[in-house]
């Protein structure tokens, strides 16, 4: 075959694979409207800002337990404590977020009794004034998503 026929022949292959490969790649950088995401990627919550006290979706385990550790004045053996506890959070959180087979209401009550679970286990490695220091850092995280979730959308940070 002459490199003229070749040519030919695959000239039109060559542009259905790149069309597909395009169509494919654009597609994937469509965004998803907000009302259709799961709630931990709508709008995650700013890392390490000192307001909160859970971990948003991105959130290093080793970091929030340091985080924890200073806020709260968490003794070493607290922080060394803590730590599993947050990697598993993170596994389980990891994990419920990437099974396509959970519908979204679903989804929102199975994370929330994830942190609930996660919440009581720190909370049992705490002394009592550290619990109460911790319950206000999350309430006052509660009261900043509310107050967020208020505001116009142009408004809200992140978005």
């Amino acid at each position: 075959m002459t490199n003229s026929c070749k040519a030919t022949l695959f000239r039109p292959l060559f542009l259905a694979t790149l069309l597909a490969t395009g169509a494919a790649f654009a597609q994937a950088q469509q965004p998803v409207p907000s009302d259709q995401q799961p709630p931990s990627q709508v709008a995650p919550a700013p890392a390490g800002n000192g307001a909160g006290g859970g971990m948003h979706r991105d959130a290093d385990p080793t970091k929030e337990a340091k985080r924890l550790g200073k806020e709260l004045g968490l003794n070493k053996t607290q922080v060394t404590q803590i730590l599993p506890i947050l990697e598993d959070r993170a596994n389980q959180m990891q994990t419920l977020r990437t099974d396509a087979s959970v519908a979204p209401a679903d989804r929102r009550t199975k994370a929330k009794g994830i942190m609930d679970d996660s919440r009581a286990k720190l909370e049992a490695v705490m002394t009592d004034q550290q619990k109460q220091q911790f319950e206000q850092m999350q309430a006052a995280r509660k009261a900043k998503r509310q107050q967020q979730g208020q505001q116009p959308p142009a408004q809200q940070p992140g978005v």
